[in-house]
């Protein structure tokens, strides 16, 4: 049966891709963006298309969205929640107006879709919803710690949802890619912070120039990535969590032995920190 799928920020990047190969293959796709020409000017006209407004710092249209997908197509088979945007500053340059608008689309933007769509998913008894992430919510980088954290959190969500849903019929998939070759670090998804203080020179400074360098030159294909949405739709049996990209991998992999290194060095005072009854127990 062909899948119906709602992605946000749908108009370019991963979103474009992902609606355009979903629809190369028969699938039905209700593809949203602020301003939803844009979509139709990316993807054309397709009988199997529905081009929705959506900005998802704002529930009620989220809310309207969804509804309007279940009237064109009867159910939501596939979330793919993928709007949001960077911001590169050190952590200490961040003003908390920048910090709040990362957050308001990043993290809050995500949650009023989800909250939207879940009940069609519930209904149906089925579904799948993938949060895409990025290597950044598994692993901080320097400069990249307000963006990040809006990740880790789309990570701890996931997690949660994934637990909570599973046991309804629905599926949860937090989608953690590394550097891919997109639009991310174009001025159109990437925003700087406009303080600067010259003494992060040169850890956040030394990431300004390695974004600018790298930009379209990331080892990650875009479509792809894609490709794997579509395959990651297909499984009977999901992950949790799904890693693209060999800088992924690899990072993820140095991580998790970063973790287990520094919790044996320091188990014996993790450890101890139990109750003395619990202790008596553990000996």
């Amino acid at each position: 049966m062909n899948k119906v799928w709602f992605i946000t920020g749908a108009s370019r990047g991963f979103g474009v891709l992902t609606a355009q190969k979903a629809l190369q293959r028969g699938d039905f796709v209700v593809a949203t963006a602020r301003d939803p020409q844009t979509v139709i000017a990316a993807l054309g006209e397709h009988p199997n298309l529905l081009a929705l407004r959506l900005d998802v710092k704002l529930e009620a249209q989220a809310i309207t969205a969804a509804q309007q997908a279940v009237a064109r197509f009867g159910r939501i088979d596939v979330l793919v929640n993928n709007a949001g945007y960077g911001l590169l500053g050190a952590v200490e340059e961040a003003n908390a107006e920048e910090v709040r608008a990362q957050y308001e689309t990043n993290v809050f933007g995500l949650l009023n879709v989800s909250r939207a769509v879940l009940p069609v998913m519930r209904k149906q008894g089925s579904g799948h919803v993938m949060n895409i992430s990025s290597v950044g919510g598994y692993s901080a980088y320097q400069g990249w710690g307000v963006y990040g954290s809006t990740k880790f959190a789309v990570e701890g969500l996931s997690e949660a949802m994934a637990m909570e849903l599973e046991p309804l019929g629905i599926k949860v998939t937090v989608v953690e890619p590394g550097f891919f070759r997109t639009d991310f670090l174009d001025t159109s998804s990437l925003v700087a912070t406009r303080d600067r203080i010259d003494s992060y020179a040169a850890t956040v400074g030394a990431m300004r120039e390695f974004a600018a360098g790298v930009n379209h030159a990331q080892p990650g294909d875009p479509l792809k990535l894609a490709g794997a949405l579509l395959q990651l739709a297909d499984s009977a049996t999901p992950p949790v969590r799904l890693q693209l990209g060999s800088d992924t991998v690899q990072r993820v992999r140095a991580k998790n032995q970063f973790v287990e290194k520094e919790m044996a060095e320091w188990l014996d005072v993790a450890l101890s920190t139990d109750h003395d009854d619990v202790l008596k127990k553990a000996a």
